[in-house]
Formats: C-alpha cells, sequence, structure tokens
C-alpha cells in the first residue's frame, strides 16, 4: 500500500506519532512513547499491560498483550488474545464507542470462559472476575 509506514525489512510498521487512545496523530507532533515490541515472559507482560492500564492507556496494553499473543504457546493464545481484545474493548469505551466496546468485551469474554475451562495456566488472574469488571466499566458508562 503506498504511503504506508515500513520497516527495513518492509513490514508495515506506525512511524505516525498516536495519543494514548492509540489514535494517529499528524506527522511532527508530539505522542505517547511507543511500547516495546520485544516478548516479555507471562508475569511481566501482565504487569506491564496493568502499568499501562493504570496510565489511562488500554491501546498500549492492548498491544503489549499482542506482542504475548503472538510469541506465546499454540495453547495460550486463547488467553492472550482475550485479554487484549478487553483492552480494545476498553479503547473503544474510552472513545465513546459503546458499541464496539460492547463487542470486543463480549468477545473477549467468550475466548477467556472458554481458555478458562481448559488446563491452561492463569498466571494468577481470576478470569471470571476480570470479564466481569470490565464489563461493569463499560456497561456503567455506555448505558
Amino acid at each position: 500500500m503506498a504511503g504506508r509506514d515500513r520497516n527495513a525489512q518492509g513490514r508495515a510498521e506506525q512511524a505516525r506519532p498516536r495519543d494514548a487512545l492509540g489514535r494517529p496523530l499528524p506527522y511532527g507532533e508530539t505522542g505517547v512513547e511507543p511500547i516495546s515490541e520485544v516478548p516479555l515472559p507471562p508475569e511481566e507482560t501482565l504487569a506491564y499491560a496493568r502499568s499501562l492500564l493504570d496510565e489511562g492507556r488500554p491501546f498500549a496494553a492492548h498491544e503489549a498483550l499482542e506482542v504475548r499473543w503472538k510469541s506465546c504457546p499454540e495453547e495460550e493464545r486463547e488467553l492472550w488474545q482475550g485479554l487484549a481484545q478487553l483492552c480494545v474493548g476498553l479503547t473503544h469505551h474510552e472513545r465513546g464507542n459503546a458499541v464496539g466496546a460492547s463487542r470486543l468485551v463480549e468477545r473477549a469474554a467468550g475466548r477467556l470462559e472458554a481458555y478458562g475451562r481448559g488446563a491452561g495456566p492463569a498466571y494468577g488472574l481470576d478470569l471470571a472476575a476480570l470479564i466481569a469488571c470490565v464489563r461493569d466499566r463499560v456497561r456503567s458508562d455506555c448505558g
């Protein structure tokens, strides 16, 4: 695609600055610091994503979880993808997109509930409580 930012290997790479909710800003403006795309161990990924959420950066938390999702063992993919989708749901919520927020949270809930019924590690997360918390947050402000 012409005009799209690419890295040295030709892969798409976003060079435009972004705001805290992941929206692109005009070139030359100051945005938030991009996250590292180096995979972290599970517990460090969770701590990093949590710190980004605490900073009001759910889009960046989604990106951190996505890095883990793309590098994790196959049997954990639903966990990391579900967690990333919860953060996308929160991003939509913060951007004022109630329909998108609800859809992403429910899609994430389906993945995480299915994962929770299996034997995969949850890394100390209470998946049911996490889903309920995000659902409550999205519903309380959206309707």
